[in-house]
C-alpha cells in the first residue's frame, strides 16, 4: 500500500490547511492512521491519529482545538484540517499507518510501518 500525502502550502499566520493522505494499492485495511510532523533539524513529531474504524481521535497537546484529524473510509483518505496555524506549525507532515499499534502507542513514531512522502507546510510571521 503506497500513500501519497498532498495539500501543503505556505500560509500566513492564523490561516488555514486542509493536508489529505491517500492510500492506494491493495484492499487498504489498518487500524489507526495519523500524521507527523518533523521541523528543520528536529525528530518526528506526533501530531494527530484516528481509528480507522470505530471511534477515537487522538491529538499532541499544542495542536488540539486548531487541527482536525478525520478519514473517509470509501476513498481510503484521511485528512488533517489545520486552522490557527502559527509558524511554530512549519514542517514536512507526514501522514502513516499502522495496522498492528495499540492504543498506548499510538503517538510512538517507531509503531508506524507505512509512510508517505511528506508535504511541506510553511507558516509565515
Amino acid at each position: 500500500v503506497q500513500l501519497q500525502a498532498s495539500g501543503g502550502g505556505l500560509v500566513q499566520t492564523g490561516g488555514s490547511l486542509r493536508l489529505s493522505c491517500a492510500a492506494s494499492g491493495r484492499a487498504f485495511s489498518t487500524r489507526v492512521v495519523a500524521w507527523f510532523r518533523q521541523a528543520p533539524g528536529k525528530e518526528r513529531d506526533f501530531v494527530a491519529a484516528i481509528k480507522w474504524s470505530g471511534s477515537g481521535t487522538y491529538y499532541e497537546d499544542s495542536v488540539k482545538g486548531r487541527f482536525a484529524i478525520s478519514r473517509d473510509r470509501g476513498a481510503n483518505t484521511w485528512y488533517l484540517q489545520m486552522g490557527s496555524l502559527r509558524p511554530e506549525d512549519t514542517a514536512v507532515y507526514y501522514c502513516a499507518e499502522s495496522p498492528s499499534v495499540i492504543q498506548s502507542n499510538i503517538r510512538n513514531r517507531i509503531a508506524y510501518n507505512n509512510w508517505g512522502q511528506g508535504t511541506l507546510v510553511t507558516v509565515s510571521s
